[in-house]
């Protein structure tokens, strides 16, 4: 029996970056093989480009820390790759490879953003691949220039009632057909040489809990039929929900793990016109306390896949919790946060209209 565990978004900018894992060091080293969604640049290079909303960039010194927590695997597919230009993109996968950490999903060309990475989690080969539709103008790899994988979506404002002006259209959105074929057929390929096939998607709609876009159950369903084990999603800075398809599961949004507050990164953000959009898609945001996001942001935990020695597959949740200071723990299931946890993913899943039964089995969660 293999263990796979997957995060959210990680991103630390602290004295100490390790600390931020010390309440879930022991989990994510249980595991024979974890994997985390790097959110940030890792650098102390670089200049930030104009087109970066809130331009994040995490010392050196995270990268060991990450990789001390027991963090294996990282996605440098996101919104955030070239936030503070290519000098720092460079950097960033440079430490992460002198830390022993295997990063996908971003590199020096199109091509080599796209690849699967393979790795061991005990006896079973693991290919990993990542993607994002949330792309900032120029963020994408090219065939001759740096950047993450893109799997891009289009918007279409379809009205409802023709005659009504002013009526609120439905949103319709539709996946890139080039995109999304190169990255069923990249999983294709990784399927006839690994034993677990795991895809990570950075996209869907955030701070709105539970709303998914149609193009991500469109991409979740034709990377599964193409030979994907598990898609892990982030980017809505929240969980949501969680289907079941073909056996296979879907996590939409793994939400934030171990990341920073907005204003550590750059204190003046609170004062921008796009951060105020952000505050008003999301009531309950704070701006007077220490965690300033909305509370259901604080709900999080690790995606853990159980490879059976029959080659069956396990999906399964542990929950954990993000407190004051931005860090993680894990949660037991005799804690009442455990249950917030629990009933929000079965509120999330039913709320996309997915079946998932989430049920508890010691301090973890089994999805059916």
């Amino acid at each position: 029996m293999t263990s796979i565990l997957a995060c959210g978004d990680v991103g630390v900018r602290r004295a100490d970056c390790a600390s931020i894992f010390r309440g879930c060091q022991q989990a994510l080293r249980g595991a024979e093989l974890c994997f985390a969604q790097l959110e940030t640049t890792i650098s102390a290079r670089g200049a930030k480009v104009p087109n970066a909303r809130l331009a994040m960039r995490s010392p050196p010194e995270m990268a060991g820390a990450l990789r001390d927590a027991g963090v294996q695997v990282v996605s440098f597919a996101g919104n955030h790759c070239l936030d503070f230009g290519y000098e720092a993109f460079e950097d960033t996968l440079r430490h992460c490879e002198e830390a022993g950490l295997v990063l996908c999903g971003a590199g020096g060309s199109l091509e080599t953003a796209r690849r699967a990475v393979m790795v061991r989690a005990g006896v079973h080969r693991v290919a990993v691949l990542a993607a994002s539709s949330i792309l900032p103008e120029g963020y994408a790899a090219e065939e001759r220039k740096p950047g993450c994988t893109p799997l891009r979506a289009f918007t279409l404002y379809e009205p409802v009632e023709v005659d009504q002006p002013g009526t609120p259209p439905r949103v319709r959105t539709f996946l890139h057909r080039d995109d999304l074929q190169a990255l069923t057929g990249a999983v294709r390929a990784a399927r006839e040489h690994a034993d677990v096939v795991l895809v990570s998607l950075h996209w869907g709609i955030h701070m709105v809990p539970a709303v998914l876009a149609d193009y991500q159950t469109e991409a979740a369903r034709a990377l599964i039929d193409a030979g994907a084990d598990a898609v892990l999603g982030h980017h809505p800075h929240l969980l949501k929900g969680i289907e079941l398809y073909r056996g296979k599961p879907v996590y939409y949004s793994l939400g934030n793990f171990a990341i920073e507050q907005p204003h550590v990164w750059d204190p003046a953000i609170l004062e921008t016109a796009s951060f105020r959009h952000l505050v008003s898609l999301h009531p309950e945001w704070d701006l007077t306390r220490r965690y300033m996001l909305p509370e259901n942001t604080r709900m999080t935990g690790l995606a853990k896949l159980i490879v059976n020695d029959n080659g069956s597959l396990e999906s399964r949740f542990c929950p954990a919790w993000i407190d004051d200071d931005s860090a993680p723990r894990m949660l037991r299931a005799d804690d009442p946060l455990f249950e917030r946890v629990r009933a929000f993913l079965e509120t999330s899943s039913r709320t996309a209209g997915f079946e998932t039964r989430i049920e508890v089995d010691g301090d973890e969660l089994v999805l059916a």
